[in-house]
């Protein structure tokens, strides 16, 4: 990149960071005027000399949330990348990125992000190659909802996630009744209740003792979900907080945590009815977002401390995590059996398993796999719809899939 000492503020510089905070803002960060005359006068103000410290400059002014952070770098590098880019932003036509390295080299950009730089390009070029229109009969073709239902989180455009948000919104998660402890009373229990009928005795003066029957009451077991933010689950952490912000409010009992290189509890910000709030305090709150993976150290500290607190009465425990753990897996297997042994059932929802070709070579994946009672992927609207089935089944049912995994492991 060009040095910004001859480049006068008020001139292209300052149209072009316009256009930066334009495509930021379709990406999905909360970009408006006054943040834009912000980071002018930031840019102003620091005295840019080098790429370094533009990039900061402007960091600090764009972006407010640890899970901001990884959209605005690669947003950054493909905005900036070429010497040129600042008198070509005028129509956001970007060059073909080639392979070369750099300082500031970052990993694929997401698919919101692409449509957030690319989009007015491309409508101009599809009206200049397709000048006619050409009538489809889609009676044939899927629905928007069913493409929708079968797309990976991944790869989903802003209008694409904006729409899978309000379907989970409505997601309800059906748990089958368990019979607990207690009784109710029920005219056709097998029970006689002594005590109920001994006080019907004594109001009719025994006389007439008529009999009073109970049976066991049944509720739905408490929830637990542990969740991976790391760095490999963040394109999935942020759509299953809204699925897991959507079960809290539906239901009681529900107890939900987040991990990376520590465990967070993050039940009472769930509590809250609007879900962009929500999850915005969740960031603010877990200061390991898209950063490393500790499962063992997290799971230790799980059982040591919450683990008798929301683990009774036969708890459904959700664990979602792909696996990958930066201590490759010390700890995990007596963790994983702990945890296992503690809880009614467990189930591992694992974004990778959506790969023909998955094979748990990892230490950490061999680790859990065989303290799991079902291994299922979550990257899409239909696996989160399995889901529900899965849990409104009477009795823990391992699938065959997991089966077999677990004798590959063997």
């Amino acid at each position: 990149m060009t040095d910004f000492d001859n480049e006068p503020i008020g001139g292209k510089l300052a149209d072009n960071i316009m256009y930066f905070g334009r495509a930021l803002r379709v990406a999905g960060l909360p970009i408006g005027p006054g943040k834009v005359i912000d980071a002018i006068k930031a840019v102003e103000i620091a005295g840019i000399t080098n790429r370094s410290d533009f990039y900061w400059a402007l960091h600090s002014v764009f972006v407010n949330r640890r899970d901001q952070r990884e959209m605005f770098d690669q947003a950054f590098h493909i905005f900036w990348r070429n010497p040129d880019m600042l008198n070509k932003m005028m129509s956001l036509m970007l060059p073909s990125m080639g392979a070369g390295g750099g300082e500031f080299d970052a990993p694929a950009p997401s698919q919101r992000l692409r449509d957030a730089l690319f989009q007015e390009n491309e409508d101009e070029r599809e009206r200049d190659m397709n000048p006619g229109e050409i009538e489809l009969d889609s009676r044939g073709s899927a629905s928007a909802r069913e493409i929708l239902q079968g797309m990976d989180f991944e790869t989903m455009s802003v209008e694409e996630l904006a729409e899978a948000r309000k379907v989970v919104a409505n997601m309800r998660l059906p748990i089958m009744d368990v019979p607990t402890r207690r009784f109710k009373p029920d005219s056709r229990g097998r029970r006689v209740d002594m005590r109920a009928t001994l006080r019907a005795g004594l109001r009719s003066g025994g006389a007439v003792i008529p009999l009073k029957f109970r049976k066991r009451a049944r509720r739905h077991p408490p929830l637990v979900i542990l969740c991976d933010i790391s760095g490999s689950m963040s394109r999935y952490s942020r759509m299953l907080l809204h699925f897991v912000h959507a079960i809290t409010n539906d239901r009681d009992r529900v107890h939900s945590f987040v991990f990376g290189t520590r465990l967070t509890n993050i039940t009472r910000f769930l509590r809250q009815r609007d879900v962009d709030i929500a999850v915005e305090q969740i960031t603010e709150q877990v200061e390991d977002w898209s950063g490393g993976t500790r499962i063992g150290v997290t799971l230790k500290e799980f059982n040591a401390i919450w683990s008798r607190r929301v683990l009774g009465q036969g708890a459904v425990v959700l664990f979602i995590s792909d696996g990958l753990d930066r201590d490759a897996g010390v700890d995990l297997d007596a963790e994983m059996e702990r945890l296992h042994k503690s809880c009614r059932r467990l189930i591992w929802l694992n974004p990778l398993l959506r790969f023909d070709g998955f094979e748990p070579k990892s230490r950490g994946i061999k680790a859990i796999l065989p303290h799991v009672d079902d291994f299922r992927t979550v990257h899409n609207l239909n696996s989160l719809a399995d889901l529900a089935d899965v849990l409104g089944k009477e009795q823990p049912r391992k699938e065959e899939s997991l089966s077999t995994m677990q004798r590959s492991v063997a």
